[in-house]
């Protein structure tokens, strides 16, 4: 069974033929009762039960760089506006253990609040950071409990910021799309996103979305960067790209 806290870093084996293994099924091994045990990288329930694993594996071994790089990047354009970040009610929407809230924090961000479908990333988040969060809500933000949704509406969020979270299975287009529209017109949208998901390759329904929103002016795109999300478990760079816009109007259903 695995631990729930573990004492000092957790003892880590990345795969020994890691060349055959594609982004979406890359897994390590981790040391748990004295037993190696397989854990799925997409599997972030199981890693979040476990105490410091996820900054071991993905920032310490795999040297993750994206909340650093949407945080610096919607500073630059904060301050290209004369924004004070203070102002900013920020939606960080698969917000896991708190990383990118941390970052956020660094910058300024006056009010934030976290959501994820994910029990075990809120319990992470309230073990690890607990002083980032405003608040924090656990469900699906496209069916919201009664609760929640009139949680999210009185927030009055003016950003909404997702990092390295959509594609595969993760967070899909209707998701984004939702939490998207508890933004304010006039505000602030950040996000990154593997670079393959913005081209014609694309298999996620994300190049296309943000194409239409772009069209019919929905979102207007400020800023853009491609860079080094992580390593993979092989040692080779993965790019994504960091997106900071405006909001203009909400995006209907027809776009998705």
């Amino acid at each position: 069974m695995e631990n729930q806290r573990s004492l000092g870093k957790p003892q880590i084996r990345l795969p020994e033929r890691p060349e055959e293994i594609d982004q979406d099924a890359e897994y390590c091994s981790v040391l748990l009762d004295g037993e190696w045990v397989d854990i799925r990288f997409h599997d972030y329930d199981r890693i979040y039960r476990i105490h410091g694993l996820y900054e071991q594996l993905f920032h310490e071994i795999l040297d993750c760089r994206s909340p650093d790089v949407i945080a610096k990047l919607l500073k630059e354009q904060l301050q290209r506006d004369g924004y004070d970040a203070e102002g900013l009610r920020v939606l960080d929407l698969g917000a896991g253990n708190g990383l990118v809230g941390e970052q956020l924090r660094t910058i300024g961000v006056g009010h934030l609040v976290g959501a994820d479908i994910i029990p075990e990333a809120a319990e992470a988040a309230r073990r690890e950071r607990p002083e980032v969060y405003d608040a924090y809500h656990v469900g699906d933000v496209t069916a919201p409990s009664e609760e929640t949704a009139a949680a999210l509406a009185a927030a009055k969020f003016n950003t909404m910021v997702c990092v390295a979270a959509l594609g595969y299975a993760d967070i899909p287009p209707s998701a984004f799309r939702a939490a998207f529209n508890l933004v304010s017109d006039g505000g602030w949208i950040a996000f990154t996103i593997k670079d393959r998901f913005l081209t014609d390759e694309d298999t996620s329904g994300f190049a296309g979305l943000i194409k239409t929103c772009q069209d019919n002016g929905v979102l207007e795109v400020r800023a853009t960067e491609r860079y080094r999300h992580r390593l993979n478990i092989s040692g080779e760079p993965l790019h994504y790209v960091a997106v900071v816009g405006t909001k203009h109007a909400d995006i209907p259903a027809e776009f998705l």
